[in-house]
Formats: C-alpha cells, structure tokens, sequence
C-alpha cells in the first residue's frame, strides 16, 4: 500500500489523504461500530471511552479475518457533538495509540444529529485490504 502525498502538500495530521495499493488481494467492509461491550451494552457515556470501545470492536472484526490495524484504507467517523469530540482529544488520542497504533488511514469525520441508538455518540465505518500472500 502507498500512501498518495502529492508534493507541496500539507501534511495531514491523523489521516491521510489516499492510499494506491495493487494486485490480488481480500476486501474487508465492516459495518457502523459503535462504543459498546461484547454484549451490545455501552459501559460508559464518555466520548472517548466509547471511541476506544468502538476501534476495539474495529481491530477484533478484523482479525477475525486475519487482518489488522495497518490494513485499513478507509475509515469513516460518525459523531454527534463537535464540542464533546473537541474536548475528549487526549482520550481520542490515547484509544487510538492503543488500538490503531501510528496507521492513519484516509478518514471523514462527519457531525450527526444522532445514531439509531440514543446512547451511542461515536460509530465507525471501515474498509480495510489485505494483499494477497
């Protein structure tokens, strides 16, 4: 996979601005995840909190498919308060650390009215490519 960078360009910070990637290989297209528990209950309404739990629900679906982190070329962020994403930046940063490490796929963030589920103020939408062995 090769990250696009156009020469002149800012560098973008968390993100990137495309990715160019060849050959066979497996696609993987995950559903909205949101910041529940292996049950489906959320554990918390901090913001962050339910970011962590949601990338972590991310990286557990993609090896199942024996994909990881640094497999994503597409990630797409659905929030329901600007000012709550502002203000939870470290904690955002730090389940990102853990979870996503140093990969910034190209991302959109997007600011909402609301999600199905009422408790939910974060779901996640990825597509990931893993090449061909």
């Amino acid at each position: 996979m090769r990250v696009l960078q156009p020469d002149g360009w800012a560098k973008p910070r968390g993100f990137s601005h495309g990715v160019a990637f060849n050959g066979p290989g497996q696609w993987l297209v995950l559903a909205g995840q949101t910041g529940t528990n292996d049950q489906g209950e959320y554990e918390s309404d901090d913001l962050a909190a339910q970011v962590g739990a949601a990338l972590r629900r991310v990286t557990r679906l993609l090896a199942e498919a024996g994909a990881g982190p640094e497999h994503i070329v597409r990630l797409t962020w659905y929030l329901t308060s600007r000012a709550e994403y502002e203000a939870a930046g470290a904690g955002i940063g730090a389940a990102w650390k853990e979870t996503l490490g140093r990969h910034f796929p190209p991302s959109t963030l997007l600011y909402i009215g609301g999600l199905v589920d009422p408790r939910a103020k974060v779901e996640l939408e990825v597509t990931a490519f893993v090449p061909a062995r």
